[in-house]
């Protein structure tokens, strides 16, 4: 393959993986998902320590899993390991943010003023979007812990790309990191370990409204300064 080509094919590649948030009940394969998962063991890491720890749910434990959220989610129970709000996100940011959630509801056909349909589509995470399956990003603390989280958004991209070259699609989860004591619970892990995010994953649904929806990057000149 020439050098050409193979640019090309990352390029196709980059391009294909996007954010999934509807998909098809099937079940994929356990050796296709092993094949993703020997995809993302060669993420980097710093100083080679590999610090992820995943745990990846399917059929009745996904399903009870998702059942634990959302009683959680009633109560009012989140438990985060990192803080996040999106109060906190500013500027130019916050912007995109809020551009993104505008474009995602637009896509879904929800009003900004039909708040229960929009808390409906919100309560979907805690259903994966109806994925078969999910993958929960786990990792240990040292220091403050921003080098580790690096390490793991890295594993989390492997990840990703992996799925879209089988074929499959994924969704990155923040939301699901904020019930990472109900998730620990669940599956049984160490308290020592934190939960960064989770990524729902499978095949995609084309037909539904979701599908649609798409979100431009920006051209990479306004994130990268040259110095020559």
């Amino acid at each position: 393959m020439t050098y050409e080509s193979s640019a090309s094919a990352f390029r196709h590649l980059l391009e294909a993986r996007r954010s999934i948030r509807s998909f098809l009940p099937t079940r994929v394969p356990d050796s296709m998902i092993a094949s993703v998962l020997q995809d993302a063991q060669c993420a980097p890491s710093n100083c080679n320590t590999q610090p992820w720890h995943v745990h990846v749910v399917s059929g009745s434990s996904r399903d009870r899993l998702s059942q634990a959220l959302l009683a959680a989610e009633a109560a009012g129970r989140m438990s985060l390991d990192f803080s996040f709000s999106a109060n906190d996100v500013h500027g130019i940011y916050g912007e995109r943010l809020r551009e993104q959630g505008a474009a995602y509801y637009q896509a879904l056909g929800i009003s900004r003023e039909a708040l229960a349909e929009r808390r409906a589509a919100s309560l979907r995470n805690l259903e994966f979007f109806g994925a078969p399956h999910a993958a929960f990003l786990f990792m240990p603390v040292f220091g403050d812990a921003v080098r580790v989280a690096g390490d793991i958004g890295m594993y989390g991209q492997t990840f990703l790309l992996s799925l879209a070259a089988h074929g499959l699609g994924g969704v990155p989860q923040t939301v699901l990191g904020m019930y990472a004591d109900t998730i620990r619970e669940e599956l049984g892990v160490d308290p020592s370990l934190k939960l960064l995010f989770g990524i729902s994953f499978g095949y995609p649904d084309a037909t539904s409204a979701a599908a649609a929806y798409r979100i431009e990057k920006v051209p990479f000149e306004d994130s990268v300064v040259f110095h020559n």
